[in-house]
């Protein structure tokens, strides 16, 4: 399925009045036209029609992102760095991260937490951080994108990117079944469940599954929750309800505890997210998160 969705084309760390988008960007979306086989695994296809340049502030989600440039015009920068063109892996809760570029052609592909540490291997510890798929996969990320440039159609380059991840997962050491499940609960409850009812359910003691969690995640259990509860935040905000209400319904103390978390995650206030162009395209891109996938 394709849909064009507008996004804007200016920087966007200031807060904005109302939920508008610049429709002088345009983003071409393509999603998979058949259900995954890969249980917590998204993909997407993002083609830039526009000339003019795209810089747009990551708003941090609960998943790792390989994206694969089908056209060496991306770039993304973060506080350490640029990085253009090529094969990236963006870590858990991306922080200070910015994606730009011109005539840009990139496949996404989203990672639960709990798929990314069988996949990828080392990358669920690269939470806030950008990292070369090469450094992780060698030569393979090189045959993976010619591949996947040579491809016909998008559904031909999603068949090849799922076959490739469903393989490496297949051979990939999977987490263990405990963090597996306590990754489903925080998932499924949107973050609003203590950790110590997680360690209960488990049958382990709190700190041997902070310990084993944060080792396959790279993601303390209670950061997890905080993350999960955080992304469900900022997607209510960004449809339009008011930070009170969005407070209420995600199972924060109050407004105040609210503009903390989006001030540590973001680096913005509830008003600057609700307008922020990153979100605009997950309805049309993300309409299932991977990681609130069963896994």
């Amino acid at each position: 399925m394709s849909r064009d969705l507008g996004v804007a084309r200016r920087r966007d760390d200031a807060p904005r009045a109302g939920p508008t988008l610049d429709a002088t960007a345009i983003w071409d979306i393509t999603t998979p036209s058949q259900p995954g086989r890969v249980p917590g695994l998204s993909m997407a296809g993002f083609r830039d029609r526009v000339a003019s340049a795209i810089d747009l502030r990551v708003i941090p989600f609960p998943a790792v992102t390989v994206a694969v440039d089908l056209s060496d015009g991306l770039v993304i920068e973060t506080a350490t760095g640029r990085h253009q063109g090529g094969n990236l892996v963006v870590g858990v809760a991306p922080n200070d991260v910015r994606v730009g570029g011109q005539g840009v052609e990139a496949l996404q592909l989203r990672l639960s937490p709990v798929l990314a540490h069988a996949i990828l291997g080392a990358s669920p510890h690269l939470t806030r951080t950008v990292v070369a798929l090469e450094d992780l996969w060698g030569r393979d990320a090189a045959r993976l994108q010619e591949r996947l440039c040579a491809a016909s159609s998008w559904d031909e380059r999603f068949a090849v990117a799922e076959t490739e991840l469903a393989r490496r997962c297949e051979a990939g050491r999977a987490v263990d079944p405990e963090v597996a499940f306590a990754w489903r609960r925080l998932a499924r409850t949107r973050g609003q469940i203590r950790v110590s009812r997680l360690a209960a359910e488990v049958e382990w003691s709190r700190k041997r599954l902070w310990s084993r969690f944060r080792s396959q995640t790279g993601l303390t259990p209670k950061h997890a929750a905080r993350l999960v509860r955080f992304d469900r935040a900022a997607h209510r905000l960004a449809t339009g309800h008011s930070p009170a209400r969005v407070a209420a319904e995600c199972g924060y103390v109050d407004q105040s505890h609210l503009h903390r978390d989006a001030m540590d995650f973001a680096g913005l206030t509830p008003a600057a997210i609700a307008v922020a162009p990153w979100l605009a395209v997950d309805d049309v891109a993300w309409p299932a998160p991977a990681y609130v996938r069963p896994t």
